[in-house]
């Protein structure tokens, strides 16, 4: 340990005393002999520090007379101590024994600063294993799971279900032993305790009841009169009668069902939508989904849906339109050279849009497996916010459900989405004679303040052309 003393001359000639430790000791001379300017005569102070308990440091400084340099110096004397104890202060926390171990939230990405606690999978006394889901966080976009990150078992839950937590907090306390079960027997064994002295509390509050139950029956017959109320209500016999409140529940909208309804909102008051319709024969894509389905899932091990269809035509459109797959941005007009396309995936959680990168390159096949492979994950929950991301065309396809007929909202910041809608046998007139065709009304709005109602009409147009008669695709027209 070293102790660093600072020792400073000046005209006025003094000196100081320190206190360092638990207690401070002070021992200064009553009064330094005056000198005549410029020179001082001999002074000697002793100074007593007392460091630790008991423990004393006497430092003795001696002036002798000579010249007072007018400006000040400072020197710095260490002095090495090597035989006083030393006094350490520490802090014990739960880690430092190394059984128990915290359960935090996980980093749920650069967007996203909190959530909500949404629900425990464990309970306190239940084991778990190292990476094991204990509780899941619902975000404004996805579900994110906590997981354990040592094996054992649980003590303690710190935080609630419904709180609001960010990335770090603490939720549990995980010990690696099962010593945690140990104190879970007393709480089940108190409300028995409980249960059982609250008897005479009980037979006194019974007694001392029995007496305002006698009284009442005085006080009744007196409010009797007023009970009667119903024939001032028969003159509003119109009115209606609102059901009671015992029959209504209210539930907390959970962070992505808030979330889709404040961007849908936002859309409506930002852009200027307009909606524009067209109708599409489905018998040739339904033919060549009927004819090579086999062998495509022979051949890829997945199913040829008809999305797979509409996605190749939508790109062949935006290729044809790109201004549908621009955006404004402020005074600019921003043209994106790629093409993502969003689909809208309707989940128990909320409506969420994983997004198709790069839909362009893709063939049938491969665009197939990723709309498997992401409808899953999200109606799992296991979607993450980068699959989310981004998009600059969506796809909604209400049609699984039997829309018939509906006008989208745009998925900000894009500027346009297309619906699909169920496939209808309807009479048409095909070579001068009314047969029966599946048909299919699409649906598109767009962005009126950017793109046209001719771009508008070329693009579903094209739509209509391709999936009319995919050979288009394959030549080019």
């Amino acid at each position: 340990m070293m102790w660093a003393i600072t020792r400073r001359k000046v005209a006025a000639g003094a000196s100081s005393t320190l206190g360092i430790g638990q207690s401070l000791g002070r021992i200064r001379p009553a009064a330094v002999a005056s000198a005549p300017r410029g020179y001082i005569t001999t002074t000697t102070v002793n100074e007593t520090l007392h460091l630790g308990r008991g423990s004393k440091l006497v430092r003795h400084f001696g002036h002798h007379g000579c010249s007072i340099n007018l400006k000040p110096v400072r020197d710095v004397i260490l002095f090495p101590q090597t035989g006083f104890p030393i006094q350490t202060w520490s802090r014990l926390f739960s880690s430092d024994s190394g059984d128990l171990v915290d359960a935090v939230v996980p980093f749920m990405g650069e967007s996203i600063t909190d959530g909500t606690l949404a629900n425990f999978l464990k309970k306190p006394g239940d084991h778990v294993d190292i990476d094991e889901p204990i509780a899941q966080v619902e975000t404004d976009k996805v579900t994110i799971d906590v997981a354990s990150p040592e094996a054992g078992v649980i003590q303690k839950f710190v935080a609630k279900e419904g709180d609001t937590v960010e990335p770090g907090t603490k939720i549990a306390v995980i010990s690696k032993s099962a010593k945690g079960l140990t104190h879970v027997a007393p709480s089940e064994k108190t409300p028995s305790k409980a249960a059982s002295e609250p008897d005479p509390s009980e037979k006194e509050k019974v007694e001392k009841q029995m007496p305002k139950a006698e009284t009442l029956p005085k006080e009744m017959p007196k409010e009797k009169p007023k009970a009667p109320s119903p024939p001032q209500s028969r003159p509003s016999a119109t009115e209606p009668q609102l059901p009671p409140k015992e029959r209504e529940r209210r539930v907390p909208m959970t962070r992505l069902r808030k979330r889709v309804a404040t961007r849908l909102k936002d859309s409506q008051n930002t852009f200027a939508m307009l909606t524009t319709f067209n109708e599409v024969d489905m018998t040739n894509l339904m033919k060549l989904r009927s004819d090579y389905k086999d062998a495509f899932v022979e051949k890829h091990g997945v199913k040829l849906g008809l999305m797979s269809g509409f996605i190749k035509a939508a790109v062949s459109g935006l290729q044809n339109q790109p201004i549908i797959n621009a955006v404004i941005d402020g005074d600019d007009i921003i043209y994106r050279d790629y093409i993502d396309i969003s689909i809208a995936v309707g989940t128990p959680k909320g409506l969420v849009v994983p997004v198709i990168r790069n839909a362009a390159r893709m063939n049938f096949a491969e665009i197939e497996k990723e709309i498997n492979t992401l409808a899953k994950k999200a109606n799992d929950g296991s979607i993450s916010i980068d699959e989310m991301a981004g998009g600059s065309f969506t796809i909604s396809n209400g049609g699984v459900y039997g829309s018939l007929l509906s006008t989208p909202i745009i998925n900000p910041p894009q500027s346009a989405i297309l619906g699909m809608h169920s496939i209808v046998n309807r009479p048409m007139v095909v070579g001068g004679e009314i047969v029966s065709r599946p048909m299919m009304y699409i649906a598109l709005t767009y962005d009126h303040r950017l793109i046209d109602g001719r771009e508008a009409v070329f693009f579903l147009r094209r739509i209509k052309d391709v999936v009319e008669d995919p050979r288009r695709l394959l030549l080019d027209i």
